[in-house]
C-alpha cells in the first residue's frame, strides 16, 4: 500500500515552483494518512492538458501504468470535467482555493433595487442643487425673483399687438401699507338716522273692524285720538372720503337715501360731526357732503386720480367699514372696465354705466369708500358687489364723478343722460297668429301698446303693426328692435319695416329722449 501511495504522488507531482495543484497533493496526503483497516475508495482523476474524447479514439483504450514496484495498476479513463478558471496571477499563496470563481445564482430584483437606489440618488442630488441654487441666487442675481420691481403697465406696450418681454414677479407691492397710512385719516364712516312715526292712542279702537261693533266712539267710551309723533332711529352705515381739506365728502346716494340726519366719524376726532347735504344724483348714485373743520383745522384729504390711466390687471386697494369695522384694507387687481350693471330698489331700478370691476374684496359698509391706485390716488368710488360670486365687486370711475362734481358741489342739478325711445310696447309673435295677421312666419316683433305724444305715435304706427326690419336689418325678436333702437342716438332717422294687414310698409320715426320727456312731464 505504501508503495502505492508513493506512486501516486511520484505521478502527480509538479515541477518544483509550480503550486497549482497542491489541492491534489493535499488531499492524495489527507487520504494516505486514514486509519488502518479503512477500504480505499476509488478516485477518477484528470490529468495532463486536457482532450476531447470526440477526437481521440486513445481513451476508449484502457492505460497502464507500473509502478515502482513493478505492479501493473489499471487507470480508468476519465470523463469530460468541467474546467474551472484558475487564476494564477495572484502569486503563491496559502490558501489557493480562494482563487476559484464558482457561479453564483443571481438575486431576484437587484436590478431593480439598484436602479430604484440610482434614482434616489440623482433626486437628492439635483433637490440639493436646486436648494443651494435657490438660496445663494445663482440664477436671479441679487434681487431675486420675488425682488424684481412691479411689471411696467400695458401703456407702455407696443401697439399693434406685438408682445413686449416684461418683467416677472410674482409679489404683492410693498407700499401697500403705507398707501393705507397716508389714506386712512381720510376715509370716513357714514351714519344715517331717519324719521320714524308713531302713533299714541288707543290702536284697538282705532282698528275698523273693532268700531262697526263698539260705535264710532268706541262703546260708549271717548276714543283718543292718533297723533303722530317724530322720531329718529339709526338708517344705514356706509363710507365716504374727503376730496378737499375744507370738509367736502364724496360718497353713494344710496348711502344717504332717504335720511333726516347724516353723521359723519373722521379718524383722529372723538365726536362725529353733523354733515350738510349738498347735492345728490340718483341716477349717477353720487352724493356730495360738507363738514365744518374745528378751530379752523383741515382735514386729510385724498386726490383724484384718473381711472382711465389705469389698466386691467393693475394692483388696487379698497379702504371701508364693511358690517361697522372700521377702516378695513383690502387690496385686489382691476379685473375690467365698462362694466355696465343694472340694480332694481324701492325707487326703480339703477342703471350703471362706465363701472370698474375689481376682485378687491368689497362688503356691505363699503359703499362711498375710495378705490385707490399704487399712487394713492383715488380712482372710482366702491358702490356694489355681485351677490352670486366672490371677487366681483364695481366701483363708480373718477371719470364719471369728474365732470359732475361741481354740480354735486354747489347743488346743481346734473342733466340726465339720453336714453333713445320711440314709445312703443313690443311682443313675440306667436304662431297661431301667424294666420290672422297676413304674415309668412314668426319672425318680427308685434305692437302691443303706443305711448300718446310718443315719437311712434307721431310717425302713425298702430298697434298690432309687426315690426320686421329696422334701417333695412331684419328683426326677429322685439329684443332686437329694442337693441337696435338704443344703438340710435337722440335725433336720429329710423325706417321702420312694419306689416299691416299683409303689406309692408315703410316708416319713419324720429328717435327721442325717455329723460328728456319725463322731465317735461315733471314739470
Amino acid at each position: 500500500m505504501e508503495d502505492n501511495k508513493k506512486g501516486y504522488d511520484d505521478f502527480f507531482r509538479r515541477p518544483e515552483g509550480d503550486s497549482s495543484n497542491d489541492t491534489s497533493s493535499r488531499e492524495a496526503a489527507g487520504n494516505s494518512d486514514r486509519g488502518e483497516g479503512q477500504e480505499k475508495p476509488s478516485y477518477y482523476y484528470s490529468y495532463g492538458p486536457y482532450k476531447s474524447s470526440m477526437n481521440q479514439d486513445e481513451t476508449n483504450a484502457h492505460i497502464t501504468s507500473t509502478t515502482g514496484s513493478g505492479e501493473p495498476v489499471e487507470v480508468t479513463p476519465p470523463r469530460p470535467v468541467r474546467p474551472f478558471s484558475y487564476n494564477v496571477s495572484d502569486g503563491g499563496g496559502d490558501d489557493p482555493m480562494k482563487n476559484w470563481q464558482f457561479p453564483q445564482q443571481k438575486k431576484r430584483g437587484s436590478s431593480f433595487r439598484s436602479g430604484f437606489i440610482a434614482f434616489l440618488a440623482g433626486a437628492v442630488v439635483v433637490g440639493g442643487l436646486m436648494f443651494a441654487s435657490d438660496k445663494m441666487n445663482l440664477f436671479t442675481g441679487s434681487k431675486g425673483v420675488l425682488g424684481s420691481t412691479a411689471a411696467p403697465s400695458s401703456s407702455q406696450s407696443s401697439s399693434g399687438g406685438t408682445a413686449k418681454p416684461t418683467s416677472f414677479s410674482l409679489g404683492r407691492p410693498d407700499n401697500i401699507a403705507q398707501i393705507a397710512e397716508q389714506s386712512g385719516p381720510a376715509v370716513v364712516k357714514i351714519e344715517t338716522k331717519v324719521k320714524t312715526k308713531a302713533s299714541s292712542g288707543n290702536s284697538l279702537f282705532d282698528d275698523p273692524f273693532f268700531r262697526q261693533f263698539f260705535g264710532g266712539n268706541g262703546g260708549g267710551q271717548q276714543r283718543q285720538k292718533s297723533q303722530d309723533t317724530e322720531q329718529l332711529q339709526p338708517g344705514g352705515m356706509g363710507t365716504g372720503f374727503i376730496f378737499e381739506k375744507s370738509g367736502y365728502i364724496l360718497t353713494n346716494e344710496h348711502v344717504i337715501d332717504g335720511a333726516a340726519e347724516i353723521w359723519v366719524t373722521v379718524q383722529g376726532y372723538d365726536q362725529p360731526f353733523k354733515a350738510q347735504l349738498l347735492g345728490n344724483s340718483y341716477d349717477l348714485d353720487l352724493a356730495a357732503l360738507k363738514i365744518e373743520p374745528q378751530d379752523g383745522k383741515e382735514f386729510a384729504s385724498l386726490p383724484l386720480g384718473k381711472a382711465e390711466d389705469t389698466n386691467v390687471g393693475d394692483w388696487v386697494v379698497a379702504i371701508g367699514n364693511p358690517y361697522g369695522f372700521d377702516h378695513t384694507v383690502t387690496v385686489g387687481v382691476l379685473s375690467a372696465k365698462e362694466r355696465p350693471i343694472s340694480i332694481p330698489d324701492s325707487q326703480g331700478t339703477r342703471e350703471y354705466k362706465h363701472l370698474l370691476q375689481t376682485d378687491a374684496s368689497i362688503n356691505p359698509g363699503n359703499s362711498g369708500g375710495p378705490l385707490l391706485n399704487l399712487n394713492g390716488e383715488v380712482i372710482g368710488i366702491n358702490t356694489a358687489v355681485s351677490a352670486q360670486a366672490q371677487g366681483i365687486g364695481f366701483a363708480i370711475p373718477t371719470s364719471t364723478i369728474s365732470s359732475v362734481l361741481d354740480n354735486l358741489k354747489n347743488n346743481v342739478k346734473i342733466p340726465k343722460e339720453p336714453s333713445p325711445y320711440i314709445g312703443v310696447q313690443l311682443g313675440a309673435i306667436d304662431k297661431e297668429w301667424v294666420s290672422e295677421l297676413k304674415l309668412e312666419n314668426t319672425d318680427g316683433a308685434i305692437v302691443s301698446d303706443v305711448e300718446r305724444k310718443s315719437p311712434a305715435f307721431k310717425a302713425g304706427i298702430r298697434p298690432y303693426d309687426v315690426i320686421v326690419e329696422v334701417n333695412g336689418t331684419k328683426v326677429k325678436t322685439s329684443q332686437e328692435v329694442v337693441d337696435k333702437i338704443k344703438a340710435l342716438k337722440v335725433n336720429d332717422q329710423a325706417t321702420l319695416g312694419v306689416m299691416r294687414d299683409g303689406k309692408k310698409e315703410s316708416i319713419t320715426v324720429t328717435i327721442g329722449d325717455r329723460n328728456a320727456e319725463a322731465d317735461n312731464t315733471g314739470k
